[in-house]
């Protein structure tokens, strides 16, 4: 029976998987660059491999800005000071605010061509996924519990095998959760990143998200659907062979005083990682050949390449201190062009409008500190309860991880149209849109903090029977306390990203606006191109977000991390 349902798993995946390469490539044939883009359903396979390669691009790329970025900080006091307001700058920025960077430059490097266009695409889905990354890696690491430290110091762990063993390993967890919600911002901001638009400049790739765009525009509710559906497939089959499988294999770099409460685990991802056709022959046979070029790589490079490596170290050392010096020189030559460009356009005479910025940050922050509390209200008992039963788990992560993939974006019309209706004006709109960019980071955060604590905290817990009461107060809130605030932080950079499809919405050729930052930067932006304005708002939400991260949630971090570290 084992072997009849292996076989008929096997046979399906394949058909779906060649049926899907065929029509992608006949929609490729057909030969639709250049021409207005097409809602024929036919193109759908095609958009779709075209959109999943752009996102995964932007994420292969994302993964290693991360890891190297978060090491960075985390391990370099001095980077840190600096790398870390660099990043809570860029994760404030939202995608709108990188169009001109990826016009001006991706664009105009190949002159219009299609390549410049989709290098700008991957550019701007990068920006989706990056800094929540980076952030929860730069967490894991901070918070290493210190007796790790001290047994790394011990075994005199330096260079690449500090980092292989531990750095690396601790923040696979973080990097996992994280990885799944960076996805998830890729797909919520697809829309944006396949159609660059800066005042009457656009540029249109074909993709699942300006499919779904453009066939709302054009009322083909049914072509938007087919669109939506194809996304869930590709989002559930993600789901089930990538994030399920490495959600398990992450758990193995759970810190553990002990092998208590290490249960065998079941369900479709244990089945998929361990007994599924192929995959384990593939996954072992990678192993050991990895490992065996590995071992094959280490002993060449220790042997024949020691001495050559020891005769080159100083040349190196002098072309890598040459290579900073080059990337400092450009970043300062970008800098003094950045300054001299907002120079030239803060001489002209200002407009008006500008002088609303206060008073609309001030609604858009009373809209983003709604949507937050209503997010931690349901996210920190939800994650509590999900990382504390396996059974929950097993049916509730699917389903969050298919939710927050799913691009609200694409829905906004339809929602918005039918609460105002309802409510007769914006507001709770745009608070529950706000609500859509900003409850998953929290949630997938908290759900990652909790599957950390250890399980002999837990069974101390039920040693010394603690209430529930008691056990949130105790065990609970102080071990997620980290990743409440590491949450929060990417959560309300979320919340100010998706100001911008939230307070300005565009449906059967009426626009709907709440008056807050993200409308007034919409409206320059899509309207008017009006560059003054655009980089006046930019830069009103940057002051403002680096003064909250800086001022309030910087300073609960340290307290967070010092305080509640779990210590031996």
């Amino acid at each position: 029976m084992g072997k009849i349902k292996n076989a008929i798993f096997t046979i399906i995946l394949a058909a779906l998987v060649i049926a899907f390469a065929y029509f992608a490539y006949k929609g490729q044939q057909l030969n639709i660059e250049g021409r207005p883009l097409s809602t024929d359903i036919i193109f759908l396979p095609y958009y779709a491999a075209r959109s999943f390669a752009r996102m995964m691009a932007a994420y292969i790329i994302s993964l290693i800005f991360s890891i190297v970025y978060g090491y960075k900080a985390a391990t370099d006091s001095r980077a840190e000071r600096i790398l870390i307001p660099v990043l809570d700058i860029l994760q404030s920025v939202p995608i709108l605010g990188f169009f001109p960077a990826a016009v001006f430059f991706f664009v105009s490097l190949f002159k219009g061509h299609t390549i410049g266009v989709e290098l700008a695409s991957i550019f701007l889905i990068f920006t989706s996924q990056a800094w929540n990354m980076a952030f929860g890696y730069y967490e894991s690491l901070t918070t290493i519990p210190k007796d790790i430290r001290e047994a790394s110091e011990a075994f005199k762990l330096r260079g690449w095998l500090r980092f292989k063993h531990l750095y690396l390993p601790s923040g696979i967890n973080k990097l996992v959760y994280n990885s799944i919600l960076s996805w998830a911002g890729g797909w919520y901001f697809l829309i944006a990143a396949e159609i660059i638009s800066i005042g009457p400049i656009e540029y249109s790739l074909p993709g699942l998200g300006s499919f779904m765009i453009k066939s709302m525009e054009k009322g083909e509710i049914f072509h938007a659907a087919a669109g939506l559906v194809m996304l869930l497939a590709i989002i559930a089959f993600m789901n089930i062979f990538l994030w399920q499988p490495l959600t398990l294999w992450a758990d193995i770099y759970k810190y553990e005083y002990s092998n208590v409460n290490m249960k065998e685990k079941r369900g479709i991802g244990y089945w998929l990682w361990w007994q599924a056709p192929l995959l384990p022959r593939i996954r072992r046979w990678v192993s050991e050949k990895g490992f065996y070029i590995m071992e094959t790589a280490g002993s060449f490079v220790s042997g024949k390449m020691k001495n050559a490596f020891n005769r080159f170290a100083h040349i190196a050392k002098i072309s890598n201190n040459v290579i900073a010096w080059v990337f400092r020189i450009l970043l300062l030559y970008a800098i003094g062009r950045g300054v001299v460009a907002l120079i030239t356009v803060f001489s002209m005479p200002l407009d008006p409008v500008l002088f609303e910025i206060p008073r609309a940050l001030l609604c858009s922050f009373g809209r983003l500190t709604a949507a937050y509390i209503i997010s931690l209200l349901w996210t920190l008992p939800a994650a509590i309860w999900i990382g504390h039963n396996e059974r929950v788990e097993a049916v509730l992560m699917p389903l969050f991880q298919i939710l927050a993939s799913i691009p609200a974006t694409a829905l906004f019309p339809v929602m918005v149209f039918t609460l105002t209706k309802l409510t007769g004006g914006m507001e709770l709109a745009s608070i529950l849109l706000v609500l859509t960019g900003m409850q998953w980071y929290l949630l997938f955060n908290l759900i990652a903090g909790v599957k950390s604590i250890p399980g002999d905290l837990k069974e101390a817990a039920k040693i010394f029977n603690l209430n529930r009461i008691l056990y949130w107060r105790r065990v609970a809130l102080p071990a997620v306390m980290p990743s409440l605030i590491t949450g929060s932080v990417t959560a309300w950079g979320g919340g100010w990203n998706a100001l911008i499809v939230s307070e300005y919405v565009a449906y059967a050729g009426r626009i709907y606006k709440a008056f807050g930052i993200g409308s007034m930067l919409d409206s320059a932006t899509y309207g008017t191109g009006n560059y003054q304005m655009i980089w006046a708002s930019l830069i009103a939400m940057m002051i403002t977000i680096v003064a909250i991260n800086r001022f309030f949630w910087g300073k609960l971090y340290k307290i967070a991390s010092y305080r509640y570290k779990i210590e031996s």
